[in-house]
C-alpha cells in the first residue's frame, strides 16, 4: 500500500480513537489495532503520540476550512455567501463528528501546542467571515460607524456562536440527522443576519437609561 494511503488509514483510526477515548486515555496500541497495522509502523510514520495528534488536528482543520471556502460562491449576494459558509460548516461538522470532537473538545482541553493549532484555524475562519461581513457592509451602504474593529468583533462572535451551536448539536443529535446541519445553519443565519442588517443600516440597539 502506498505510504500516503497507509498514513491516511492511520489518521482515520487515530481520529476515531482520540474522539472516543480522549487524547490522554487513547493508546498507540489501540490506534495501531484500529488501523490494522503494527505499533512500530505507526511510530515509523508519525513519530510520537503528540505528532500523531497534531497531524489529526491539522487534517481535520484543513478539511473544515476547505469545505467552507469551496461552498461560498464568489460574486453572490452577501447573505447568500454567509449562508453557504454556515451551511457548509454545519453539514461538515455533522458529517464528521469525530473530527469535530478533535477540534472542538479534545485539542482545546489538552492544552498546548494543540490548542494553539485550533486557535490558528479559528482565526483563519474568523478572518474569512470578517471579509464577508465587511463586503456586506459595503454592499448595504453601511453606516461608517461600523468600524473595522466592530466588523472583526462580529466575525469572532459569529464563529463562536457557530462552534457552540455545533457542539450543542453534537451533544443533542436531531432525529433527522440528515437535515440537522441545515437546521442549525438556518437557526444561526436567522439569529445573525437580522441583527447584522439592522446594524449595517444604523439601527443600533442601545440599553435604556436606568
Amino acid at each position: 500500500m502506498p505510504r500516503a494511503i497507509r498514513e491516511q488509514q492511520m489518521l482515520d483510526a487515530a481520529v476515531a480513537t482520540f474522539a472516543k477515548r480522549g487524547y490522554r486515555a487513547a493508546s498507540m496500541d489501540e490506534i495501531a489495532v484500529a488501523a490494522g497495522v503494527s505499533k512500530p509502523l505507526v511510530y515509523l510514520y508519525l513519530n510520537s503520540k503528540d505528532e500523531l495528534f497534531s497531524a489529526c488536528i491539522r487534517r481535520e482543520a484543513d478539511a473544515l476550512k476547505a469545505a467552507i471556502r469551496s461552498a461560498v460562491e464568489p460574486g453572490a449576494a452577501a447573505d447568500r455567501q454567509l449562508w453557504s459558509g454556515l451551511l457548509a460548516f454545519f453539514e461538515h461538522t455533522a458529517a464528521h463528528p469525530d473530527g469535530w470532537a478533535i477540534l472542538y473538545s479534545q485539542a482545546r482541553t489538552v492544552g498546548e501546542p494543540f490548542a494553539e493549532e485550533v486557535a490558528a484555524m479559528r482565526a483563519e475562519i474568523a478572518e474569512f467571515v470578517r471579509v464577508l461581513i465587511a463586503a456586506a457592509s459595503v454592499d448595504a451602504g453601511c453606516d461608517p460607524a461600523l468600524a473595522d474593529r466592530e466588523v472583526a468583533a462580529l466575525a469572532h462572535a459569529l464563529v463562536g456562536a457557530a462552534e457552540s451551536l455545533a457542539g450543542w448539536g453534537a451533544a443533542n443529535p436531531a432525529r433527522d440527522a440528515a437535515n440537522s446541519g441545515r437546521e442549525n445553519a438556518a437557526t444561526l443565519m436567522n439569529f445573525a443576519w437580522s441583527g447584522l442588517a439592522n446594524l449595517m443600516h444604523g439601527r443600533r440597539w442601545e440599553p435604556s437609561p436606568r
